[in-house]
């Protein structure tokens, strides 16, 4: 058995809203139809226009094809409220998808392989 899925907090560092998301394994279709509903609750909780992401995707596989059209889909639909996301990862497909991600969001998509720097850029956005 391979584990697989997500998990999401929400946080508000001073005055800018963060939304952490840790993704495992190889993801489905059926992980999104978890994520889906709980991360656009949470969005729909958000007053500010603007989020900071940070997706830990140390643990991530991939995607099954499905999984990878909701993905796009979930992009497209709230790409436009993220003024950041920082990508930790540590698999040089995982710094191509961050360079698509700049397609799909309104601010910046960044990868990172060392935490403490994502941290800092996505906290540094608030002080600009």
């Amino acid at each position: 058995m391979e584990r697989h899925g997500f998990s999401m907090g929400i946080e508000r560092v001073d005055n800018v809203f963060f939304l952490s998301l840790k993704a495992i394994g190889t993801l489905t279709h059926e992980d999104y139809e978890k994520i889906t509903p709980m991360l656009e609750n949470a969005l729909a909780e958000v007053t500010q226009p603007k989020i900071n992401a940070f997706l830990d995707a140390t643990e991530l596989k991939g995607w099954e094809l499905r999984a990878a059209w909701d993905d796009f889909k979930l992009g497209l639909r709230h790409g436009r409220e993220f003024e950041r996301v920082a990508i930790l990862g540590n698999r040089h497909w995982q710094q191509l998808a961050a360079k698509v991600g700049n397609w799909f969001v309104a601010g910046q998509c960044e990868y990172f392989e060392d935490r403490d720097e994502a941290m800092h850029w996505l906290l540094a956005s608030s002080d600009e």
